[in-house]
């Protein structure tokens, strides 16, 4: 049947006047409700509309199974106003593959993806799935914004779902997932997942970062429906999951944004501003409204309608920064010839702005490697917006430390320390992240100075010392099992290991970690208040020994934590404490429980009137090798 007798009685624009107004400045705040495939009825006919943003193409057919993919069938009709084609197809239903053939300006012809479809097929056909646009998820009052909130424990788990595990050698589904990574996570003490993109994404080695599908949750693990019901198990174990989320660049697969209309439309014309050199990847053309529409859009969307807690953004260095990885005369300055990225600016506060008025508790957490300044302070105070900002020096510096022999490290005491100079300049997460276990950078364990012992030993005290060093905690999945060998995306992570008492160990002493992170306020409560920490002794170079005491909410609330990052044993090691009494150890890296070698002080000390290191008080230690201690207040004198 000709296409004018199948839409001849359909008079009814699909896009309302509003609608083409807001899409056409790029200010509709669900533009998803309006753009890609949509379920419907019209003068009393069921099937689907199909919306799709092309100003310069000179014509857009939908295609698919329902009409033999004949781009002659269905051509859609031209919205000037906003640069959007449209078209109502009676009968198409739920499940229904399609693409748009669009020809562009310059005369090509492609097939290309919806950039707004919710689902798409399995496999390499690139195809896109009608499916009902997901209900919103409605969930307790303040639950979020209490788990979110800068005094609560964040410890956040960081995963790539098709390598956590896979069972009998298969890809995991989300079902899977569900019954066995959450309680995991439970178990572990966690208190959030954060999942490393699944939008869809044609090429699975790039984990999710080059992805082509932003609206639609990757097929290769499930459906749409079931990555809902992932969520809200995790949810209902009492996890926030985190996505990671790419609005820095996209690929320039052909079937994709790329050039969608026959013009650089999601993208910059020229390759100074619109190409990225290190991912061969192209940039978003943060100028354009349309396109900061599109991806304002797709961050409230994973929120409000999966259920999504918050966005860990990724790449936002390369966003800031015009001459981000370039040369110098391969960038165009911005309008006052610096190097910022005002477009980008303004989006990111845009986006962060967007959900802070829209749903409110969930978080925004920025990959940003550089001193801009105020990324996680207010917009209206000339910030960026963002709750919480990876910190990426203080990675640097203590995983550099850790690598060097013992011997060496009194030269370098300051990589330790350096990090509180700046530990208040931003709400920070310390992330122990995936970036350092890939592109031959072996694993953690690997980093370690020192024999099989003493890596396990070094790891332990560099998990010990990051959960109590102010900040939010995030740990890559498999570091907590001291895992020997890089990261393989095309495997799992090597759980046999855990047959090893040693590498068991290690993963109880996170276990351990988290749950007295989260259950003792002074090692989370003050994480941006400079008056939550003190440094009992940072001078004692010469032992590489480093003490310090975090403090809560109340007078009581204390915990002295004490490094001995060299592989020998210190007895009668006396230090200061904030006042006398006992004080109970609760923690010792170095306990046989954790693979350990069971140097320490008998599980508590009293601490008498004795001043040292500025304290009224004191007590005498036993220091274990390549170990740390924590001391926690009990009776006082």
């Amino acid at each position: 049947m000709p296409q004018s007798a199948l839409n001849s009685h359909f008079s009814e624009p699909w896009l309302g006047e509003v609608d083409v107004w807001l899409l056409a400045q790029g200010r509709h705040l669900r533009p998803w409700e309006k753009l890609g495939a949509h379920l419907c009825t019209r003068s009393g006919v069921a099937g689907t509309a199909f919306a799709v943003w092309a100003p310069n193409a000179k014509k857009v057919s939908v295609v698919g199974d329902f009409n033999h993919w004949d781009s002659h069938q269905h051509v859609m009709h031209h919205r000037f106003e906003c640069g959007t084609w449209e078209i109502f197809v009676p009968g198409v239903g739920e499940g229904t593959m399609y693409k748009f053939f669009v020809v562009g300006a310059d005369g090509e012809q492609v097939f290309k993806t919806d950039p707004y479809a919710l689902r798409t097929e399995s496999g390499s056909g690139h195809a896109c799935m009608v499916m009902k646009l997901p209900e919103p998820v409605l969930l307790p009052p303040g639950q979020r914004a209490q788990a979110n909130a800068l005094n609560a424990p964040m410890s956040i788990y960081e995963v790539h779902v098709g390598s956590w595990r896979r069972p009998n050698g298969q890809m995991p589904d989300w079902d899977y997932l569900a019954r066995t990574l959450v309680p995991y996570v439970v178990d572990m003490g966690f208190t959030h997942i954060e999942l490393m993109p699944v939008n869809e994404h044609p090429f699975y080695g790039s984990w999710g970062y080059q992805p082509t599908g932003l609206y639609a949750p990757t097929a290769r693990y499930g459906t749409p429906e079931a990555f809902r019901d992932f969520v809200a198990t995790a949810h209902e174990a009492g996890l926030q999951v985190l996505l990671d989320w790419v609005p820095a660049h996209f690929p320039t697969d052909k079937h994709a944004l790329a050039r969608f209309d026959g013009t650089e439309l999601f993208e910059h014309a020229d390759p100074r501003e619109g190409f990225h050199r290190d991912w061969n990847t192209l940039i978003y053309n943060f100028s354009r409204d349309e396109v900061r529409n599109f991806l304002v859009g797709n961050a409230l969307f994973w929120i409000e309608r999966y259920g999504i807690d918050g966005l860990r953004v990724d790449a936002v260095a390369s966003m800031l920064y015009r001459d981000y990885s370039r040369p110098e005369g391969e960038w165009v300055p911005n309008r006052d010839g610096g190097r910022e990225n005002y477009e980008a600016i303004a989006f990111l506060r845009e986006v962060n702005r967007v959900l802070g008025v829209e749903v409110p508790g969930a978080i925004a957490v920025a990959e940003e490697s550089t001193a801009f300044h105020g990324v996680t302070a207010p917009p209206w105070n000339g910030g960026l917006g963002f709750h919480y900002k990876w910190n990426l020096g203080w990675m640097h510096d203590t995983l550099a430390y850790f690598a060097l022999d013992p011997v060496y490290r009194s030269h370098h005491h300051e990589r330790i320390s350096f990090a509180m100079m700046y530990a208040y300049s931003e709400h920070f997460v310390l992330p122990l992240s995936h970036d350092e276990v890939v592109h031959g950078k072996g694993s953690l364990y690997g980093k370690m100075w020192g024999d099989p012992w003493q890596k396990r030993a070094n790891l332990r005290a560099l998990y010990a010392l990051m959960y109590a060093h102010p900040g939010r905690k995030l740990m890559f999945m498999g570091c907590e099992l001291a895992q020997t060998r890089e990261w393989n995306h095309d495997g799992e992570l090597d759980w046999g290991l855990l047959d090893n008492p040693d590498h068991a160990g290690v993963q109880h002493l996170v276990r351990d970690l988290n749950h007295l992170y989260r259950n003792h306020a002074a090692l989370h409560a003050r994480d941006d208040d400079a008056g939550g920490f003190r440094w009992i002794d940072v001078e004692d170079r010469a032992q590489s020994v480093f003490s310090f005491v975090r403090y809560g909410v109340t007078p009581e609330q204390q915990v002295v934590v004490v490094c001995n990052l060299t592989p020998v044993v210190r007895h009668g090691y006396r230090l200061g404490v904030p006042h006398a009494g006992v004080w109970t150890e609760v923690l010792n890296t170095d306990s046989s429980h954790y693979g350990g070698s069971e140097v320490g002080n008998f599980g508590r000390v009293t601490a008498q009137n004795v001043p040292s290191h500025g304290c009224a008080a004191s007590v005498v230690l036993s220091l274990p090798p390549l170990g740390v201690l924590y001391l926690m207040a009990g009776e006082t004198a």
